[in-house]
């Protein structure tokens, strides 16, 4: 199936939606302010149009031949105890090959990010996408409850969730010891602070349009970032000039994309902010990445 293109919604519309993923109004909220927004559309009616289908989302068949993907749990003794997560690899690797923790937006492992997985695995790294709500029983299958359930978690624990994670991969018999992380909303805030967090457990970390760390945190990042942000977008931009400006003052290495036009989540093809020419570019400019700071 085709991603959805994105409706003629003001940009306004947009980020309104932007704060209820973000636990920042409800629902209720949302549907009174939208409505204004849009005459002839009802409040819920937008919600359901914004919400993600991630049947659009799969590219990469959960039984494609050329990977091997299933669940595993792994032991995360500093974080949440054990964590469930969704591991893809080549199923006829030549070699050992790199590990990249993929980091799922609020609301937790949902079917986009597991085909992320699904996509690097094809490209020849070792995928593995924790779901940072396994303490309260694992993603509900609503983006919805997801979110709701997210507000109870700790989350320099999800963080140490994360790194565990990595640990997991660099043990895996067919990791080569190198292991970055691809994050998206909250797990790019999450790929960024493991770089702080757990010194030296990532090699690289690629964010997008995740949350930046405490300043003074930043002089702690020691390895190679890709961060991606889009125009319009009130949850990342507005501590993005100081999170760069603090990495230039502490000469971290780093490269940082803007992409005119597009909205927050414009990677995720699952729903209407979705953009094909960003999200192709930003993928390229990833996988380009990782394999110069993996291999």
């Amino acid at each position: 199936m085709e991603p959805k293109e994105s409706p003629k919604y003001s940009h306004e519309i947009f980020n309104l939606y932007d704060e209820y993923a973000h636990g920042a109004i409800s629902r209720r909220g949302f549907a009174d302010r939208a409505a204004k927004c849009a005459l002839g559309i009802s409040g819920a009616a937008l919600l359901e149009s914004l919400c993600p289908n991630y049947a659009l989302a799969q590219q990469v068949a959960k039984d494609d031949l050329r990977i091997k993907s299933g669940y595993v749990n792994y032991p995360s003794p500093k974080g949440s105890g054990t964590m469930h997560a969704y591991l893809s690899h080549p199923a006829k690797p030549a070699g050992k090959l790199p590990g990249v923790i993929v980091g799922h937006e609020a609301g937790g492992l949902n079917p986009y990010v597991e085909d992320v997985a699904r996509r690097l695995a094809l490209l020849d790294f070792i995928a593995l996408a924790p779901d940072a709500l396994t303490p309260l029983g694992g993603y509900p299958g609503d983006q919805e409850k997801g979110l709701e359930m997210q507000k109870y978690m700790d989350r320099n624990t999800m963080t140490e969730d994360f790194g565990a994670g990595g640990i997991y991969l660099k043990a895996d018999p067919g990791c080569s010891g190198k292991v970055g992380m691809v994050g998206f909303c909250f797990g790019g805030g999450v790929a960024v602070q493991l770089t702080i967090q757990m010194p030296g457990g990532l090699a690289s970390a690629v964010s997008y349009y995740g949350r930046e760390p405490e300043t003074a945190d930043v002089p702690k990042i020691k390895v190679p970032l890709q961060l991606h942000y889009a125009e319009v977008d009130n949850a990342s931009n507005p501590g993005r000039a100081a999170f760069e400006a603090a990495l230039q003052a502490s000469h971290v290495e780093y490269t940082s994309y803007f992409y005119t036009g597009t909205h927050h989540s414009f990677h995720n093809d699952s729903t209407p902010r979705y953009d094909d020419a960003a999200a192709k570019l930003a993928w390229q400019r990833t996988v380009d990445f990782l394999n110069k700071t993996l291999r």
